[in-house]
């Protein structure tokens, strides 16, 4: 379903957008990635919408059959980039598992300041954003995802979140269809 509309208290959640991350080999280039979501973040700052920056610091524990690409994180790997212009006034996040809302006290923040909508974009799609999107879901919140402002390296599981993931979790749309939106809205 295209999106909509927005709730009057709907916030704005960029994920894994950070040092460590941003150089991999994605399938889309991610520097329109961090132009888009600048834009919306310059959008949700001026409407003072609550802006959620998350940063990725480890991994659940486990066993996998994949091993990690990291045993221990290099440093600076968790630092957000600086084209997000961190404000004092943003909810940082920083996680150890997919999601922004497992084992995290994100859906508390949010619930407490109002929020029945998300927007979610970010890296990489089929990991962080598909699992901050569920979680979010989960916990009661409007969906949206801002399609052409995230990314993966696998173009499988890309393809497969925005077709058969998202639709069913949400609505979705492009960041000029939800600038769109909210530029109908009053400063």
């Amino acid at each position: 379903m295209p999106v909509t509309t927005l709730d009057p208290k709907t916030a704005l959640i960029v994920v894994d957008l950070q040092k460590g991350i941003i150089n991999l080999p994605f399938i889309h280039p991610v520097a329109g990635v961090i132009e888009r979501t600048c834009a919306l973040l310059d959008a949700f700052r001026q409407r003072n919408l609550p802006v959620v920056l998350v940063n990725v610091a480890g991994g659940a524990p486990g066993r996998t059959e994949q091993p990690r690409r990291f045993s221990t994180l290099p440093e600076g790997f968790s630092d957000l980039i600086p084209e997000l212009n961190r404000q004092a006034s943003d909810i940082v996040v920083t996680k150890r598992t997919w999601g922004a809302f497992a084992s995290t006290d994100l859906e508390a923040q949010l619930k407490a300041n109002g929020v029945t909508q998300v927007i979610v974009t970010g890296v990489a799609t089929g990991t962080g954003v598909e699992a901050t999107a569920r979680q979010a879901y989960e916990a009661g919140f409007n969906v949206t995802l801002a399609l052409d402002a995230m990314t993966d390296s696998r173009s499988e599981a890309h393809e497969y979140s925005l077709a058969s993931v998202f639709p069913r979790l949400g609505e979705t749309g492009s960041t000029n269809d939800i600038l769109n939106l909210l530029a109908t809205r009053s400063l």
